[in-house]
């Protein structure tokens, strides 16, 4: 008789959460707490889910079955769940929550991993933080799920809004939730100062997209003796547009390493420092697709008016008089003054190239975004309370940290694998049990592509090929 189960994943992924202390803080959490089954095991095996193969949090009940990982074997689906809404549970102490987030148990999670590993962040002086939507299937909870702006282009369902923070060196330090209703502008303050309490940390410098950015933000910032470097919006600010873009001055190059050369000027706009940032490579680019749009523009107005209704890329180079329609050459001309580029503004007093290379590692958030909605499909959510959502989604937040770990680890190795390889690797190492004449084996099967580099990187040794059981 013999049986053959998946090892790989499970032995490097459960050394990345116990060195990160994840698996200790979440049994402290539990010590006085009546539940009648391993609540961290349950944990532990959603994440690890969601790293692999992702899917439904139902799916996770079967696909165990084909791995080891101590601890789980007599875990069922319902215990699943209820591990997630201890994630999600909102505690008694209410200090440093705000209204629409409540402090949960995840919140002390995140504080108590940050106190533990507070050597790997070093000094917490530069902050990325961004937000993202997640739609639900259903309503959303009690009072997640609203109808909001949907980034992902579902206007038709509830949703919910999600915010990382990252730190100077792209770890992820903590994610909020708040209902679905919910504006980018309305969330970089109670972020802030919560980052602030909540991790005891005075200065720092937050870096953000364009969506956070408001006169009244700013003056907020400002009041709380906040650095930051901040995205604008370009076309829409006529600051920006009437006095910032048509400054002379020139520009200095930045090198940016492994990408495009940047160039960099400052404005001052009475006492606002302004950054001006541009890309020659995507100015180029922008030329090129508007110079495309206006081609196909002139050879649709000769088929007349209606080859043009709901051409949302037409409309804004089109200029309607009473009798004939026209390509605006003037809107034209405006357009190249944005081509490849984008404004900053700043409080810090860094230097204009250190500004825009800052602003530039904001890619960090958008990636790890990527990861959480695609990779470990947080996205759509099925279920129905709020406790349970939280906790679905600090499932993937817990997976994105011990895969950016276990990046980290590579890279001080000296390795740069793809993820689908690592993935593929881990999962075909297997242990195949025999049992013959009475006695048990355990055979390992062989390591193949990045098995063995990412087992030293770690630094788990390698299971031996045969161990006698019994």
């Amino acid at each position: 008789m013999s049986e053959a189960k998946t090892i790989g994943p499970a032995i490097i992924f459960e050394r990345l959460w116990c060195e990160l202390g994840i698996q200790q803080v979440i049994r402290d959490l539990l010590h006085n707490r009546a539940f009648l089954f391993d609540v961290e095991r349950a944990i532990f095996l959603t994440v690890l889910h969601r790293i692999l193969i992702s899917g439904s949090d139902r799916f996770c009940d079967k696909w165990r079955r084909d791995l080891v990982v101590k601890g789980t074997e007599d875990l069922a689906l319902h215990q699943f769940y209820r591990a997630m809404a201890f994630l999600g549970e909102v505690l008694d102490d209410q200090e440093h929550a705000t209204l629409s987030s409540p402090r949960c148990v995840k919140d002390v999670i995140e504080e108590k991993m940050f106190a533990g590993q507070r050597h790997l962040f070093a000094e917490l002086d530069l902050v990325f933080f961004d937000t993202t939507s997640v739609y639900f299937h259903g309503e959303g909870g009690e009072s997640l799920g609203r109808r909001g702006f949907s980034k992902d282009h579902r206007p038709e369902l509830k949703q919910m809004v999600v915010g990382a923070v990252l730190d100077q060196n792209g770890r992820p330090l903590c994610c909020e939730m708040w209902p679905g209703n919910s504006t980018d502008v309305k969330t970089l303050l109670p972020v802030t100062d919560r980052i602030r309490k909540r991790f005891g940390v005075g200065r720092f410098c937050i870096v953000a997209d364009r969506g956070m950015v408001s006169s009244e933000t700013i003056r907020e910032l400002e009041g709380r003796k906040i650095a930051y470097i901040l995205g604008t919006r370009m076309r829409k600010v006529k600051e920006i547009t009437a006095e910032v873009l048509a400054r002379a001055g020139r520009y200095k190059e930045v090198r940016c390493e492994g990408r495009s050369p940047l160039k960099v000027k400052e404005v001052m706009v009475r006492d606002k420092r302004y950054i001006v940032c541009l890309n020659p490579k995507q100015a180029e680019k922008d030329k090129a697709d508007r110079d495309k749009i206006i081609d196909s523009l002139r050879e649709q107005i000769r088929k007349g008016p209606k080859a043009l209704v709901g051409n949302e890329g037409y409309r804004k180079f089109l200029k309607v008089d009473k009798d004939s329609i026209h390509i605006d050459l003037d809107k034209v001309k405006e357009e190249e003054r944005f081509d490849g580029k984008w404004v900053l503004i700043t409080n810090t007093s860094w230097s204009s190239d250190r500004v825009a290379l800052k602003y530039k590692e904001l890619w960090q958030v958008e990636h790890s975004f990527r990861d959480l909605k695609s990779t470990f499909e947080t996205r759509p959510v099925f279920h129905q309370r709020d406790d349970t959502i939280r906790g679905h989604v600090f499932c993937s937040f817990l997976a994105l940290i011990l895969r950016k770990e276990l990046y980290r680890r590579l890279d001080r190795a000296g390795h740069a694998f793809e993820w689908s390889d690592i993935k593929q690797d881990l999962s075909a190492l297997q242990e195949i049990l025999i049992e013959e004449n009475g006695k048990r084996f355990a055979l390992r099967s062989q390591c193949l592509g990045t098995c063995s580099s990412v087992f030293r990187a770690v630094g788990v040794a390698i299971p031996p090929t045969i161990r006698v059981l019994s």
